[in-house]
């Protein structure tokens, strides 16, 4: 019995104190310090319009009308639901893939835009099915549609992409990006939609 007890306690404690260390104390210090030095991302990243929550920097929002930028498709749920994260898991060879999602998505935007290519991110989802962000070239693909249905030239539609594309980060890391609830709530600031 004695020996039973000396191989156990130190396991037990050895547990205990892990416990106490990675599962109080370290969550406690990360949480504090991203507090410090990481506030609005810690918080989600967060967005706000008139005292209301509106969206997220991190986190795609379908937009549907014809006025605004639109965002690239999403595989999570019903369409950027965090809790249904995740891509469709099919292959870009998958017959099922290119039949369902990218043809019907790709006749649509055809008509928009007869003569121009489609920018891939719009007719794909993201791995995540979360993403924000759209390319420079699929805001491109949208600015005669948006200026349109605004009233707005394409010079002018094109400058806010511009000031809303954001460029590598570290200028090497990922590829230019266009956060589209951004731009969207830009438009509505500089632009709003006619009633």
């Amino acid at each position: 019995m004695k020996l039973l007890f000396k191989n156990i306690y130190p396991g037990v404690m050895i547990m205990l104190i892990l416990t106490v260390i990675t599962g109080v104390i370290y969550p406690l210090l990360v949480t504090g310090l991203s507090q410090m030095f990481f506030k609005s991302q810690a918080q989600g990243s967060l967005i706000e319009k008139n005292g209301e929550i509106i969206g997220s920097r991190l986190i795609g929002q379908a937009f549907t009308k014809p006025g605004y930028f639109h965002s690239r498709p999403s595989a999570a749920g019903n369409g950027y639901d965090s809790m249904a994260s995740g891509g469709t898991n099919l292959g870009p060879t998958n017959k099922k893939l290119i039949d369902g999602n990218v043809k019907g998505a790709a006749e649509a935007l055809r008509k928009e835009n007869p003569q121009v290519p489609i920018p891939v991110d719009l007719v794909t989802s993201s791995g995540s099915g979360l993403d924000p962000h759209i390319t420079p070239a699929a805001a491109e693909f949208q600015v005669e549609r948006v200026a349109r249905e605004r009233g707005m030239s394409t010079d002018e539609v094109r400058r806010i992409v511009k000031e809303h594309t954001e460029g590598r980060q570290f200028d090497f890391l990922g590829e230019p990006r266009v956060n589209v609830l951004e731009l969207n709530l830009a438009l509505d600031v500089v632009h709003p939609m006619p009633k």
